[in-house]
C-alpha cells in the first residue's frame, strides 16, 4: 500500500487551547451555531474553504488533485448532550427532556446554564435529586429512583413558582447545557464533561494545522464535514460529496471493562451496534498505524452509534471506519489523554497523504465483477462449502 515515510509532528499546545477553547462553547444537539461558528473561524484561519449547509453543518475543502474521480472525508461532530425543559414546576424548578442518550445519573449535581429565547441572557442552575437534603429524607435520599423523572433543576434567581418561571423568561424547549468543566493534569489526563466529540474536533483542526504547515498535497481530493446532530442520529445523513468513496468517522472509543479500548491509545472499531465497519478500510487504518508506532488497539462497541451509521442510512456508497480517542465514563465524567488525541491527530496526517485502498476500482461508484477486489484482499475456499463432514490430513 501507497502511505508516507512519517507521520507529522502535532502542535499539542494548539490542541490543547482549541480543545479548552471548544468545551467553554455549550453546545446541546439544536444549539450548536456558536460552537460551528468557531469552527468556521478557525478553518478561516488555517486557510481552508468551506460552505455552511443549510442545517448548520460545515464542508471543508482540504485539498488534493482536482482530477481526482474519487475523494474521501473526515467526519467530526460537535453537538453533545444536554436537556431540555420539559416542564415548568410549581416550585419554581425546572423538569427536564434528555438531549442524547444520557444517564440522569452522571447529571446529578451538574452546574447547567439555561438559554431562554432573549439571546442577551443565560441562567445559572444545578441539577439536583428530588431528594436533595439528607437532613429531610434521611435514608431516602439513597433509595431514590435514577431517572429523569427523579431530578430537577434549581436556578439560582428568586423563583418559587410557574409565574415566576415564566416572568424571567423561560418556558418549555429551553435548552439546558451542562457545564464541562475541564481539568488537564500534568501527566497528560483531561477530565471533562463533553470530550465526545469536542476532543475529537480539536485533534482533526490539528492534524488540518500539521498538513497546512507541512505544505502537503494529498493525493486524493479530501473534504471535513462537522456536523452538529450527531448525538440525536442525523449526524452525516446530509453535506458528504457525492463521489466519496473512504469515510473516516472521529468520534469517543469507549474505555470499560470488556474493552480493548484505551485512554492513552487510538481505536480502530471494527464493529458497532449498526454492524462491521468496512473490512479494508479498518483494517488499513490499524497497519497504517503500528507503521507508524502509534498506539493503536482494535475494538467493538455493542451500544454505540456515529456519524458512519446515518451516512449510511442516509444512502451514502463508500467506505466506512471509526477511528477514536480512549474515554473513560463516556456521556459522564470523561476522561481521556493527550497520547489518545496525539496519535489520532497523528494516523489522520498518515491517512489523508495515503492512497485509497483500492484506487482503481474505487474511482467510481460501480464496475464489473471481474475487476471486483474479491477474492485476493479477502481469501476464501474458491470451491466453496462442501457437502459433508470435512476431512483434515
Amino acid at each position: 500500500m501507497t502511505a508516507p515515510d512519517t507521520a507529522l509532528e502535532i502542535d499539542l499546545e494548539f490542541l490543547r487551547r482549541v480543545l479548552l477553547e471548544l468545551l467553554e462553547i455549550p453546545s446541546p444537539t439544536g444549539r450548536t451555531d456558536h460552537v460551528q461558528q468557531y469552527v468556521g473561524e478557525r478553518l478561516d484561519r488555517l486557510e481552508v474553504p468551506f460552505r455552511v449547509t443549510r442545517r448548520g453543518a460545515i464542508v471543508a475543502d482540504l485539498g488534493g488533485p482536482a482530477d481526482s474521480e474519487a475523494s474521501r472525508a473526515v467526519v467530526v461532530h460537535t453537538d453533545t448532550i444536554g436537556a431540555m425543559i420539559r416542564n415548568l414546576k410549581s416550585n419554581g424548578r425546572l423538569e427536564l427532556k434528555p438531549v442524547g442518550t444520557h444517564s440522569a445519573r452522571f447529571s446529578e449535581g451538574a452546574a447547567v446554564w439555561v438559554f431562554p429565547d432573549d439571546l442577551g441572557t443565560v441562567y445559572n442552575g444545578q441539577v439536583l435529586p428530588l431528594k436533595a437534603s439528607g437532613h429531610r429524607w434521611n435514608e431516602e435520599v439513597d433509595s431514590q429512583g435514577v431517572s429523569w423523572d427523579h431530578v430537577e433543576v434549581r436556578l439560582d434567581e428568586h423563583v418559587s413558582s410557574i409565574e415566576e418561571l415564566r416572568a424571567l423568561g423561560l418556558d418549555v424547549g429551553d435548552f439546558v447545557a451542562p457545564l464541562a468543566h475541564p481539568l488537564i493534569t500534568d501527566n497528560g489526563f483531561i477530565r471533562s464533561r463533553h470530550l465526545d466529540d469536542k476532543a475529537g474536533v480539536a485533534a482533526t483542526l490539528a492534524a488540518l494545522k500539521a498538513l497546512k504547515e507541512a505544505e502537503v498535497e494529498l493525493p486524493v481530493r479530501a473534504q471535513l464535514l462537522v456536523t452538529c446532530t450527531e448525538e440525536i442520529g442525523h449526524g452525516a445523513s446530509h453535506g458528504l460529496d457525492s463521489d466519496v468513496a473512504e469515510m473516516v468517522s472521529v468520534d469517543a472509543a469507549i474505555v470499560a471493562p470488556g474493552q480493548q479500548s484505551r485512554e492513552t491509545a487510538v481505536t480502530v472499531t471494527m464493529a458497532d451496534s449498526v454492524g462491521p465497519f468496512d473490512y479494508h478500510l479498518t483494517r488499513r487504518l490499524h497497519a497504517l498505524a503500528r507503521q507508524h508506532d502509534i498506539e493503536v488497539v482494535r475494538d467493538t462497541f455493542a451500544h454505540y452509534r456515529s456519524d458512519a451509521a446515518a451516512a449510511i442510512e442516509a444512502g451514502a456508497h463508500l467506505r466506512v471506519a471509526l477511528l477514536g480517542f480512549g474515554v473513560d465514563a463516556s456521556h459522564g465524567h470523561e476522561r481521556t489523554h493527550f497520547n489518545s488525541l496525539n496519535g489520532l491527530a497523528q494516523l489522520l496526517t498518515v491517512w489523508l497523504r495515503s492512497d485509497l485502498v483500492f484506487p482503481g476500482w474505487d474511482a467510481t461508484a460501480e464496475g464489473p465483477l471481474r475487476g471486483f477486489p474479491s477474492l485476493a484482499v479477502q481469501p476464501a475456499q474458491e470451491e466453496g462449502p462442501q457437502e459433508g463432514p470435512i476431512e483434515v490430513e
